[in-house]
C-alpha cells in the first residue's frame, strides 16, 4: 500500500510539471552522478589549468587599510559587542559552539564536521545526495549541523583576531577550515546536499578573506585553497540552483552567494556568468517573493528579516563594484523596511510562521527583538528618521557594510518618531489595530494565505491574533521549536498552538511533511474599517470545509481604542463538533477569575483581563503550552482555553482588557439577550464594576433587524450606558439608521461605513467616513 501510493505521488508531481522543471530536474539528476563518478575515478572537477588562478577583487564592503578603523570604531561605539566577540571566540576555541537556540553545545577535541551533537547522532559519509536529510533516525536534525558548517563562527574568530592581535584565534581558524575541507571531499556528506548552506558558506569564507587579507600569518597556501574551493562552491551552487525544488530564500541566498563569488573573484572564466546569474536572481525574485505592501511571500515575519538581509547585502556591494541598482529593487528593500518598522513600533516583532533560526550576517541575533536590525543599515541607506529613531542605535552589521564613515552618516540622521496608528497589510492579509497613548497597544490578525506554493514555513493559523501592550508580547504566536521531530514539529505549527479556533481536534490544513500541507484554507477578509475612536474586522475561512458536515469560522473584531478588543467568534455548520478556542500567552502568571482570567507578564509590567462567554454550554481551563523563543529553545506559557462540545452554529466572544492594576478587577461580560426580529444578530454586555454597561452587536449578514428595544441595520453596533443610564458614546459599521428603546438616534440617507458618536460633558462629539446626509437627534 505504502509503495503504491508513492508511485501515486510521483506520478502525480511528474504530471504537474513544465517541460521546463523536467528539463532542469532531468538535467540536475544527471549532473549529480557525473559529479560522482568523477570523484570516484579521481579524475578532476575544475580544469585548472584552462585558466589563471583568479584574484580577489578590493571591492568588498571594506577595504584591507579599513578594517583598524571599523575595529577602533566598534571599541569606541559599541564596546558590548566587542566584548562578546572575543567571549565568543574564546568559545569556540575551546569547541564550544551557540548554534540556533542552542547554546554552548560541545563538540570535543576533534569536531565532527556531520555531526548533530545535540541529539548524539552522525550523518553517514555517502554521497550527498543519497542522504535523507530530512530523516531524523540517519541524520538527527540536519539544521544543527549545517549552522556550524555555514562557517559564520570563523568570521567571529577573524574579527577577534583583527580587535585583539591574538593570532591563536586565526590559528584556530585555519586548523577549522582545512579539518573541514578534509572531512567534507566534494560529493561526499550532508553539508553538499542544500545549495542553500553551500552559499552560506561562501559567504562566510569571503568575510575570513577581507578581514584577513594581508595579514602576516596566512598560510602560504590559503589564497590558492580558498579560491579553488570558493570555485567549486559556485560551479556546485550554479548546477543546483533551487529553481524548482525550494524557490523561495533558498533560491534568493542561492543567488547571493552567486553574485558574490562572481562579483569578487576576477579572473576566473566563469566568474562574470556567475555574477550575472547571481544579480538577476536577486533581482527577479525581490519581484517574485515580495508582496506589493512590502511582506514576504512565506508569510513568516523571521523570513522576512532573512530575506532583507540577502537584499541588502546584496545591494550594497553591487553599489561598491559599479553595478547599476534598479530603482524597484530600493523600493523593495525600503518597503521590506516599512514592514518590519510597523510590527516593531509597539515592541518585539510578532511573529507568524516559522523561525529558521539563522541570521546572514550574525547568527546569534535570532530572537524577535533582533528582528529590526536591519532598519540600522536602512536608516542610513534611505535617510530615514522613523527607523533610526525606533532601532535606537548603530548595529555592528551596518559599520561592517558601510565603513567607518557609516556612524557619522546614521548620527546625521535626523530621529523623529513616525505616527503609530492602525494599518493594513492587504496583500499579505494581515491587519494591525493600533493605538498611540501613553501606552502603546497593537493587537494584530493573521487574515492572509498560509504560505505561498505547498506553504512549507506557514502555520495552520488563520485569524489568529497576537497582542502587544507597551513593548511586552501579551498574546503571542508558538514558535517553531525543531524541523525534525514530526510529533513537535507537528504541534507547533498547528492550529491548537495559536490563537483561534481549532475543530475536532484537528488543524486547519493537514500537515503532510515538514514542509508540505493539503487543504491550504482560503482566508477572505470581508471587512476592514479603522478611525481614531475605533477598529473593527470581519474575517471567515474554509479550513474546516473538508469535514463531513463542513464548519466556516468567521471572526469579528472590535476595538474601542485603548479600552479593550471584543473577539466574536461564530462556527457555521449542522452537525455536532469539539470546539476549542484557545489563548496563548507569554510567560507569566495567569488566575482563574468568575467568567475568565487574569494575566500579569513576568516582568509584573502589565496586566491583561480575558473573559469569555458563548452561545452554548462550554468550559474554560487553564493550561501550560509550549513557547519557542528561538528555533531548538522551549518556554513554558500558559494558555487560557475555552471549549465546547455543540451544535453547530454556535458562537463564543472574548473580551480582552489591559489593566492598570491586576487586583480587584471585577468586570462581567454576559450574553445580551431580547426578542429578536429580522437580520440575526448576536450581542453582549461588558459590565464594569463602576456601574456602566456597554453593548456590542453583531449582525450575521447586510439587513434590518430588531433586538429587544434596539432597532437598526448596522452590521455592527456599540453603545455605552454611563452609571447615570445616559448614553455616553454609540459607534455603528455599515449602517442607516438607529433607534434605542424607541427613540430615533440616528438616521442616514445611504448605509454609511462608520458612523461615531461620543458625548462629552455638555457637547458632543461626531465622526464618521465620508460626506453623507444624516441626522443624529
Amino acid at each position: 500500500m505504502r509503495t503504491s501510493n508513492y508511485l501515486y505521488e510521483r506520478c502525480r508531481r511528474l504530471a504537474g510539471m513544465s517541460l521546463d522543471e523536467l528539463r532542469v530536474r532531468t538535467a540536475q539528476e544527471f549532473t549529480k552522478r557525473w559529479d560522482l563518478a568523477l570523484c570516484r575515478l579521481g579524475l578532476p572537477l575544475l580544469k585548472e589549468d584552462s585558466w589563471p588562478l583568479p584574484h580577489f577583487s578590493d571591492s568588498f564592503f571594506f577595504k584591507r587599510d579599513e578594517v583598524p578603523r571599523i575595529a577602533d570604531v566598534l571599541g569606541k561605539r559599541v564596546p558590548e559587542v566587542v566584548e562578546q566577540i572575543i567571549d565568543q571566540a574564546e568559545q569556540i576555541c575551546r569547541h564550544r559552539f551557540d548554534l540556533l537556540g542552542y547554546k554552548g553545545i560541545d563538540y570535543g577535541q576533534e569536531i565532527d564536521w556531520h555531526s548533530d551533537a545535540v541529539h548524539g547522532k552522525c550523518a553517514p559519509r555517502l554521497p550527498w545526495f543519497q542522504i535523507r536529510y530530512l530523516d531524523f533516525a540517519q541524520v538527527g536534525d540536519a539544521k544543527i549541523i549545517w549552522e556550524l558548517s555555514r562557517h559564520q563562527h570563523l568570521v567571529t574568530l577573524a574579527k577577534a583576531y583583527r580587535l585583539t592581535g591574538e593570532e591563536r584565534y586565526s590559528k584556530e581558524l585555519f586548523q577549522q577550515w582545512y579539518d573541514w575541507k578534509g572531512q567534507n571531499p566534494y560529493c561526499v556528506g550532508i553539508n553538499w546536499a542544500s545549495s542553500l548552506e553551500v552559499a552560506f558558506r561562501s559567504l562566510s569564507w569571503l568575510w575570513v578573506w577581507y578581514l584577513l587579507d594581508g595579514c602576516s600569518n596566512l598560510p602560504s597556501r590559503f589564497s590558492k585553497d580558498l579560491r579553488h574551493s570558493l570555485i567549486l562552491n559556485a560551479r556546485h551552487i550554479e548546477r543546483f540552483l533551487s529553481t524548482y525544488f525550494s524557490p523561495n530564500t533558498h533560491l534568493l541566498g542561492e543567488g547571493v552567494g552567486l553574485f558574490f563569488i562572481g562579483t569578487l573573484l576576477h579572473g576566473c572564466q566563469s566568474a562574470a556568468r556567475w555574477k550575472a546569474l547571481g544579480w538577476t536572481t536577486v533581482l527577479k525574485e525581490a519581484q517574485r517573493q515580495v508582496r506589493p505592501d512590502g511582506a514576504h511571500f512565506e508569510q513568516s515575519t523571521y523570513y522576512h528579516t532573512y530575506a532583507v538581509d540577502f537584499f541588502i547585502h546584496a545591494r550594497i556591494l553591487a553599489g561598491l563594484n559599479g553595478i547599476t541598482v534598479p530603482v524597484h529593487l530600493d523600493r523593495t528593500i525600503e518597503k521590506m523596511l516599512d514592514v518590519l518598522h510597523s510590527f516593531g513600533s509597539a515592541g518585539p516583532v510578532p511573529r507568524f510562521g516559522d523561525d529558521d533560526g539563522g541570521r546572514v550576517f550574525d547568527p546569534r541575533r535570532n530572537r524577535s527583538e533582533h528582528l529590526l536590525d536591519p532598519l540600522a543599515t536602512g536608516a542610513v541607506l534611505f535617510n530615514r528618521s522613523d527607523f533610526k529613531s525606533l532601532v535606537g542605535d548603530i548595529r555592528e552589521e551596518t559599520i561592517w557594510l558601510l565603513g567607518s564613515h557609516s556612524v557619522r552618516r546614521f548620527d546625521e540622521v535626523d530621529s523623529n518618531k513616525s505616527t503609530f496608528k492602525s494599518f493594513a497589510l492587504r496583500s499579505a492579509g494581515v491587519y494591525a489595530m493600533c493605538h498611540s497613548g501613553p501606552a502603546r497597544h497593537q493587537f494584530v490578525i493573521d487574515a492572509g494565505p498560509q504560505g505561498t506554493g505547498l506553504a512549507g514555513h506557514g502555520h495552520g493559523d488563520a485569524l489568529s491574533v497576537q497582542l502587544t501592550l507597551d513593548g511586552y508580547p501579551m498574546l503571542i504566536d508558538p514558535g517553531t521549536f525543531v524541523y525534525a521531530d514530526t510529533f513537535e514539529r507537528d504541534l507547533f505549527r498547528g492550529t491548537a498552538s495559536h490563537n483561534t479556533v481549532q475543530i475536532d481536534g484537528m488543524s486547519q490544513a493537514e500537515p503532510r511533511e515538514p514542509f508540505k500541507w493539503r487543504y491550504l484554507p482560503k482566508v477572505t477578509v470581508e471587512r476592514w474599517l479603522t478611525n481614531p475612536v475605533f477598529d473593527f474586522f470581519i474575517g471567515s475561512h474554509d479550513g474546516y470545509a473538508r469535514l463531513k458536515d463542513p464548519v466556516r469560522h468567521q471572526r469579528y473584531i472590535f476595538y474601542l481604542k485603548s479600552h479593550f478588543w471584543l473577539v466574536h467568534d461564530v462556527l457555521r455548520g449542522a452537525a455536532f463538533h469539539k470546539l476549542d478556542l484557545s489563548w496563548h500567552l507569554a510567560p507569566g502568571s495567569l488566575s482563574s477569575i468568575s467568567g475568565g482570567a487574569i494575566f500579569v507578564s513576568a516582568e509584573q509590567r502589565e496586566a491583561l483581563a480575558l473573559l469569555s462567554t458563548g452561545s452554548s454550554h462550554y468550559a474554560a481551563r487553564l493550561l501550560q503550552g509550549w513557547h519557542s523563543p528561538t528555533y531548538g529553545n522551549r518556554e513554558r506559557c500558559p494558555i487560557f482555553r475555552i471549549s465546547s462540545q455543540t451544535q453547530l452554529p454556535a458562537s463564543f466572544a472574548t473580551l480582552l482588557i489591559p489593566l492598570e492594576e491586576p487586583t480587584g478587577f471585577n468586570g462581567t461580560l454576559q450574553p445580551f439577550e431580547g426578542e429578536q426580529t429580522g437580520v440575526s444578530v448576536r450581542a453582549y454586555t461588558y459590565s464594569t464594576a463602576a456601574g456602566s454597561t456597554q453593548h456590542m452587536v453583531f449582525a450575521d449578514a447586510a439587513g434590518s433587524w430588531q433586538l429587544g428595544g434596539l432597532v437598526s441595520d448596522a452590521r455592527f453596533l456599540y453603545y455605552s450606558i454611563g452609571n447615570a443610564n445616559r448614553l455616553q458614546q454609540f459607534a455603528l459599521c455599515d449602517g442607516s439608521h438607529l433607534e434605542i428603546d424607541g427613540e430615533l438616534l440616528f438616521k442616514a440617507t445611504d448605509v454609511v461605513p462608520q458612523f461615531n458618536w461620543v458625548s462629552q460633558e455638555n457637547t458632543s462629539h461626531l465622526s464618521h467616513s465620508s460626506e453623507l446626509s444624516a441626522a443624529l437627534v
